[in-house]
């Protein structure tokens, strides 16, 4: 006799380890294969003839600590938000967040500058952490003692926006819709209990 619950508990595959092992083998495919970034990144002026890379974008890494600390993030914030708001819900972040940041980035860059990484989704997810959670402490690196997440969201943006080949309007994309909908969860969240 085959228990029926069993079986589906087995099928059930965790998004955010579905998300970073999609991100690892196109990392390291494109380390193989550099024009992947070029065919599949996001370029403005190219969007209307390659409108695929509004997602394909979000999937490739420029770099090892590129990916690195986008998976980390990934996975710690990931972990968190999908307790709080489920698979679906997750998953809706993550890919809604990184379309419009690839939007805004769209909007904002270079018309033929490459846009890759996961990282307008990522700040998505931790737009939804700071107003749903803002109260919940980690830790980044150098500082010594745990933050507030809302204000490490804020530090690692503007640090990140820093540096010239970062594409900060994807970040404030993504952060900006992950406010928002962080914004609706909880006022739903509050309706039901």
């Amino acid at each position: 006799m085959i228990n029926r619950n069993y079986q589906r508990s087995n099928l059930n595959l965790n998004p955010i380890w579905v998300l970073i092992g999609i991100n690892v083998i196109l990392f390291i495919a494109s380390l193989k294969y550099p024009t992947l970034i070029v065919r599949f990144g996001l370029i403005p002026g190219y969007i209307t003839a390659r409108p695929w890379t509004m997602i394909t974008s979000m999937f490739l890494h420029g770099g090892f600590g590129h990916i690195l600390a986008n998976m980390i993030t990934l996975y710690f914030f990931g972990r968190y938000l999908r307790l709080l708001i489920g698979d679906r819900k997750l998953l809706g972040v993550y890919f809604v967040g990184g379309i419009l940041g690839n939007l805004l980035y769209i909007l904002l860059a270079s018309p033929f500058s490459v846009a890759i990484g996961a990282s307008g989704a990522v700040f998505a997810m931790g737009g939804v952490l700071s107003i749903m959670r803002p109260r919940i402490r980690v830790f980044i690196f150098p500082i010594p003692i745990p933050i507030p997440i809302w204000v490490a969201v804020i530090i690692g943006f503007f640090i990140t926006a820093l540096f010239s080949n970062v594409a900060w309007q994807a970040h404030l994309g993504g952060l900006a819709f992950g406010l928002a909908i962080g914004y609706y969860f909880r006022r739903r969240e509050r309706h039901f209990f």
